[in-house]
């Protein structure tokens, strides 16, 4: 038997118990007409989550690192110029993407926690007109740091790029509105602030990204990951290409945590993240830790703060872990050992978590 734990790390977030009902359902076939129908439904209601009437959109069967591979293996060819942005750890997986797609990633790097400065992108624009996507990280879970994704989209078409977008910490959380911002593609996760469990990745593409996958040159290098195939399956409609044996009851999961969210109401899901977040940042602040981001442009969701000084960030850690049984996350690359992370995702955004983290993190330092 495995510990019951309360989850307030970088993800996954604590899984609604309605979702895992739901997952305790009978499995029954991929192609059976039943499950088409549900399908259908879980569609829908994605759109619907992304604020998009994106006919491609559609839940990747493995974690949010697949989604994002979807995107640029399929819009990305071998020689294609792409600038990235580069403002933590997931901006630099898009690079290796890139070039693992045989692509010419094109870097704008920005120092870590904080946001991408569209001015320095657009500079970097004019110098490659024959880019041909510009990809970035809308919430940057490394750091806690949210960028503006709809200015950064409204460069992208100004200079005749698709805009590559992951939200894997942004659905559910923050303001995310794939059609008004003109987001081309755009991915997320299940495990963040849809508090469904991980090995799912939502994604949507508009018309302008499957014309590029429509007319490419060469197959895309991933036959699992192939747009045209993935949508044979996906299609909505009772004649459905087989493709793979989908993840029965992770997308019975799916659906029940998009039901949620969408009894909730988006926009209220949005501002209890942000309610949630404010208790938590007037408690840490009683307790002296500091956020590494600056407040404008932090993550309601992920909190990025500051080791106090002379205090052990692990041994903290595992005190949380061995007496509250609590889990918050540690710093990534350069801040390893000097911040931690901390969730305020779906399921796990609420008053009793605050409180819970406010009293352990003062009992252990």
């Amino acid at each position: 038997m495995l510990p019951k734990r309360t989850l307030m790390g970088p993800g996954p977030s604590d899984i609604y118990p309605e979702v895992l009902q739901a997952m305790a359902q009978p499995t029954i076939g991929h192609l059976d007409p039943a499950f088409v129908d549900f399908m259908d439904e879980i569609n829908v209601l994605l759109r619907r989550a992304f604020i998009t009437q994106n006919a491609v959109t559609l839940p990747i069967s493995a974690p949010g690192s697949a989604g994002m591979e979807c995107c640029f293996v399929n819009l990305l060819e071998p020689g294609d110029k792409v600038v990235i942005a580069i403002n933590g750890v997931f901006g630099g997986r898009m690079m290796e993407n890139a070039r693992r797609c045989g692509a010419r990633p094109v870097a704008v790097e920005f120092e870590w926690g904080t946001p991408v400065d569209p001015d320095r992108v657009e500079d970097v624009l004019k110098e490659h007109p024959d880019a041909t996507a510009f990809a970035f990280v809308h919430s940057e879970t490394s750091t806690g740091v949210r960028s503006d994704a709809k200015s950064l989209c409204e460069l992208a078409r100004r200079y005749d790029c698709l805009s590559i977008v992951d939200a894997v910490t942004s659905l559910g959380g923050i303001e995310l509105r794939v059609d008004d911002w003109g987001i081309d593609a755009v991915y997320s996760g299940t495990q963040k602030c849809l508090s469904a469990p991980p090995g799912l990745s939502p994604v949507s593409f508009n018309d302008a990204a499957m014309d590029k996958v429509r007319n490419r040159k060469e197959p895309v290098q991933s036959w699992f990951l192939d747009l045209e195939l993935l949508t044979g399956y996906w299609s909505s409609g009772n004649k459905r290409a087989y493709h793979h044996t989908a993840p029965i009851n992770n997308l019975y999961g799916l659906h029940a945590a998009l039901e949620i969210l969408h009894r909730e109401g988006l926009e209220n899901s949005w501002q209890r993240h942000w309610d949630t977040y404010q208790q938590l940042r007037d408690g840490l602040q009683a307790l002296g830790i500091e956020y590494l981001v600056d407040p404008e442009y932090r993550l309601p969701q992920l909190n990025t703060v500051r080791v106090p000084d002379g205090v052990d960030e692990a041994a903290v850690r595992a005190k949380l872990l061995n007496d509250f049984n609590l889990e918050i996350g540690a710093g990534l690359g350069p801040m390893a050992g000097k911040y931690w992370r901390i969730g305020l995702m779906g399921a796990s955004c609420t008053t009793d978590h605050v409180e819970l983290c406010l009293r352990g993190l003062k009992a252990a330092i």
